[in-house]
């Protein structure tokens, strides 16, 4: 529906009635029936948006008038003034017997306005008093929004659609409305159109800002506390979705019924303080409020809190979450049946087994005792009771059975970062101790990031971030930041949040680049050399690291429970290394892996594994030791000559042999060889007077060249 020129129109010329923080009156005006014939046709379709957030179905009522049209109105006490404005800008002046005015004293309304649920719903409650609410009855509630106060609005600032929201009539003797998705700070120009058994009645102008109307709830959780100073108070904490800061009124009754009520005004501060009197008394206290710094509701009042309640003795905190290492206080006042107990007299015990020291008590006044605890270790869990109990006692040990319970937590927690090879997130692990979690509590690591570095002192920030971790399967949380900011300083802690309050872990600073984890090296290569006999191992340093890097390199003779052995490497520009090794002629495993030079961040993981082939290395440093067999034949007059010698060991070998080589010799230096391949025996006939033999071993690289020589003599084996 848009007439924004006529409503401009009005609110510059009419009276428009601004809605106060409470019931008012405004006078309605009814038309007579010959007037109404023109703009009998009209129909209003009802706003089905509205009508199905709030379950009320959906129904396009026939109203006797124009939605485009509305009332202009000056009135006073005795005097009412009317024009009627439509969108096509011609207004109607109304003459007296057109107009009459049902004036308040007639048919009692009763209007009121406010803001309730999460500050997105106007609420205008019409009730009608005096005279029958009949089926009938219908209803609609007409605005328009500006942004501006009324009292700045230009005309122009009246831009955009009139709304028309149906009310909902089905209570007694009162009509609800309801204007939903609210703008606080924006003025709403409202009328409203009826019609009570076909007979229609207009309201004029209307205008309320809704941050003006606003109804808060009441103040939560009321409880008692103490100063240092031994004062008790009674705090509470403010309602949720409040725009605005608040005021309160506080109220104590001394019995249970309505007479007595005192009432204090309290600023803006969230606690009173309580004379001793009211301890010792059966008072109720209830506190309510409101803005203040302008208009707006009272809210209700808060539920009540009997200060009776612990009469016998009252512990401040009765209940207090702190962690390992922090040094605590409580305070207590107690009475013996109905007189107080001097501060004096009392003592105090932690379980009932443990009498705490009078040192460490301090006499707050004449009624309050004090007691601090020291370096507090954690709470360890007893059945179901996951505290320890501080009684409050006479000096003659008698005590009652309320006490206070401490609860202690070890947030001693170690975080851990490392940053992945690629540079491209940073994963940061953590483990609470399990025995120390209390019932009921949750863990979050919380952060805030620098745009440089670490300071030198982490401290935590009103302006951290939740980070994500997930649990795993060795109970320990892992949390991952991508992208990262590689040079930027993540301060860290756990936050540890519970009914009795919220608890943090001493923060820690990791700047990215220093907990880099790199790539493990690759295409790593493995050989013993030939001639020396040294293992040489030779790799690629990973992508995305500096030049100046540390390696260790692994080696192990390959086969099952390897022992490994380490060597470490400074940077080296070749990327290889030589290391002596004391078993030759065996496969070896071989791992690199590599860190930042400084020795900053983490080793890598250990690269693939390099194996070296077995492979002669030398000419054998030795032939064989061998003996020899004679068999002689007498009639035929020869003996025949076998010989016999064991295989070289590997470290003689160098490290395989690939055939024996057995060299003879006779007078007259007549010498000739014969190469055994395959075997370790080699027979001849003996027919020289003397015979020499040498066997020789031989592999790829060469001959022995220290070898086992046996001369043969006739006249030495006659």
């Amino acid at each position: 529906f848009m007439f924004a020129d006529s409503l401009q129109t009005a609110v510059a010329h009419c009276m428009v009635h601004q809605i106060p923080p409470r019931n008012f009156t405004l006078p309605y005006v009814l038309l007579n029936e010959t007037f109404w014939s023109p703009f009998s046709a009209g129909v209003v379709e009802s706003w089905s948006r509205l009508r199905r957030e709030h379950g009320a179905p959906e129904t396009k009522p026939h109203l006797p008038m124009n939605e485009e049209s509305f009332l202009c109105c000056l009135w006073s006490d005795d005097n009412i003034d009317c024009s009627l404005y439509r969108a096509s800008m011609k207004t109607r002046k109304f003459i007296p017997s057109e107009i009459s005015i049902t004036a308040s004293q007639e048919i009692d309304w009763s209007i009121e306005c406010w803001i309730k649920g999460k500050l997105d719903l106007l609420v205008c409650s019409l009730r009608l008093l005096k005279l029958y609410l009949r089926a009938d009855w219908k209803v609609n509630l007409l605005y328009a929004v500006s942004e501006l106060s009324l009292g700045d609005a230009s005309t122009r600032s009246l831009q955009g659609p009139i709304t028309v929201t149906q009310c909902d009539c089905s209570g007694y003797g009162k009509c609800e409305c309801l204007v939903p998705s609210l703008r606080l700070n924006h003025t709403y120009i409202m009328w409203m159109k009826m019609v009570l058994g076909g007979t229609p009645l207009w309201t004029p102008l209307m205008a309320v800002k809704p941050i003006d109307i606003v109804k808060p709830e009441p103040p939560l959780n009321l409880h008692l506390e103490m100063t240092e100073e031994g004062q008790v108070k009674i705090s509470w904490s403010d309602p949720v979705l409040t725009p605005y800061p608040l005021q309160y009124e506080v109220k104590v009754s001394a019995n249970s019924g309505q007479n007595g009520w005192q009432v204090f005004e309290v600023a803006l501060e969230t606690s009173l303080a309580l004379d001793n009197v009211l301890l010792d008394s059966s008072s109720c206290v209830q506190v309510r409020c409101r803005n203040c710094r302008g208009p707006g509701f009272w809210s209700d009042w808060s539920t009540p809190y009997n200060l009776s309640l612990g009469a016998d003795v009252l512990y401040f905190p009765p209940k207090l979450l702190t962690a390992v290492g922090s040094n605590v206080s409580f305070h207590c006042i107690s009475k013996n049946k109905t007189q107080p107990v001097e501060s004096k007299k009392i003592v105090w015990w932690l379980n009932l087994a443990e009498a705490i020291p009078a040192s460490q008590y301090t006499l707050v006044n004449d009624r309050v005792s004090k007691v601090t605890l020291f370096n507090l270790k954690a709470t360890k869990p007893r059945g179901n009771f996951f505290y320890n109990a501080l009684y409050c006692c006479h000096q003659n040990r008698e005590c009652h059975h309320r006490y206070a319970e401490l609860y202690v937590v070890d947030l001693n927690i170690n975080i851990t970062c490392e940053t992945d090879g690629y540079l491209t997130k940073m994963t940061c692990r953590w483990s609470p101790n399990p025995n120390t979690l209390l019932l009921g509590s949750s863990l979050q690591l919380r952060y805030h990031r620098s745009r440089i570095y670490c300071s030198d002192f982490p401290s935590t920030s009103p302006k951290s971030e939740v980070k994500e971790c997930h649990l795993q399967k060795n109970h320990s949380y892992e949390c991952t930041f991508q992208p990262i900011f590689l040079l930027s300083g993540y301060t860290m802690w756990i936050e540890l949040k519970h009914l009795l309050g919220t608890l943090q872990s001493s923060p820690t600073c990791v700047v990215p680049a220093d907990v880099v984890k790199p790539l493990p090296p690759s295409n790593v290569e493995a050989e013993i050399t030939r001639n020396i006999g040294l293992l040489n191992v030779s790799w690629t340093n990973p992508a995305f690291t500096t030049n100046e890097l540390t390696f260790q390199i692994r080696y192990a003779v390959s086969r099952e429970g390897m022992a490994w052995e380490l060597y470490e490497v400074s940077n080296t520009p070749t990327r290889s290394a030589v290391l002596q090794v004391q078993t030759l002629c065996v496969e070896y495993v071989v791992q690199v892996r590599c860190r930042e030079g400084n020795g900053a961040g983490y080793w890598s993981n250990w690269s693939r594994s390099a194996y070296t082939s077995v492979k002669d290395i030398k000419a054998p440093l030795q032939g064989p030791e061998f003996w020899r067999i004679i068999t002689e034949d007498v009639s035929k007059r020869q003996k025949n000559i076998t010989l016999l010698w064991k295989p070289l060991p590997r470290s003689h070998a160098l490290c395989t042999i690939s055939h024996y080589i057995v060299q003879h010799q006779t007078p007259g230096n007549t010498t000739w060889e014969e190469h055994i391949a395959n075997g370790t025996t080699c027979s001849f006939l003996w027919t020289e007077h003397t015979h020499t033999i040498t066997v020789l071993a031989m592999n790829s690289v060469g001959v022995s060249s220290v070898n086992f020589n046996l001369t043969l003599s006739q006249q030495m084996s006659t």
